[in-house]
């Protein structure tokens, strides 16, 4: 049975710890481009219109690609200006209203499918039933919540922390029906068997 584990109390929801990440290049989880098991999942959708949301979007290459492929209603969310502002330089025609600067469990909307992709395990696990519930405030009945989570041993020294695939039922299986939960087979090959391939939907 997964259990809690304590861990060391620091705030990662705070600006300026992710401004220095990228002021410094400290940007590990930034792979350059959309990955490859999102790119796939984006290919197959069939509705332009889609309310989509990227927290924690980073220098969101996924919102690029997503953009390009001619989705109309993206936006991305991240508490660092500074890849909100690099999205901007790459896309000058991206809704600049679409560019939420903002603390992710103090945003307000409503969205159809909101995309995953490190985010979650860049939190301290402390905060893991917060961001559950706030997904589930976030998207509408029926909404989806899909992307990658990692899989690999939970551990005190992060970001980016570790979950399985256990904890991830456990924590999301009361707020949403599980359709989708392993191991993705398509991942770039340093996250090969490291990554879960999730699709939650809002019950």
């Amino acid at each position: 049975m997964w259990r809690r584990s304590p861990f060391l109390n620091f705030d990662t929801m705070d600006k300026d710890f992710w401004a220095n990440r990228y002021t410094e290049g400290n940007t590990g989880w930034d792979v350059g481009t959309v990955s490859t098991p999102i790119k796939e999942y984006i290919d197959q959708l069939e509705d332009k219109s889609v309310s989509i949301l990227l927290p924690g979007a980073g220098n969101a290459h996924e919102a690029e690609y997503l953009f390009a492929e001619g989705f109309t209603n993206v936006h991305v969310l991240d508490i660092a200006e500074e890849p909100l502002n690099n999205l901007a330089k790459r896309l000058p025609d991206f809704p600049k209203d679409n560019l939420i600067c903002a603390d992710f469990f103090k945003h307000e909307g409503r969205y159809d499918l909101i995309i995953e992709q490190t985010f979650y395990c860049a939190l301290p696990p402390t905060m893991r039933d917060e961001y559950v519930k706030k997904m589930s405030s976030l998207l509408a009945k029926g909404g989806k919540l899909t992307g990658l989570l990692f899989c690999f041993p939970l551990t005190e020294k992060g970001p980016p922390f570790g979950g399985s695939k256990e904890e991830y039922l456990q924590r999301f299986s009361p707020l949403f029906d599980v359709e989708i939960c392993e191991i993705a087979h398509n991942s770039i090959k340093p996250r090969a068997g490291n990554e879960l391939w999730v699709k939650f939907v809002r019950k």
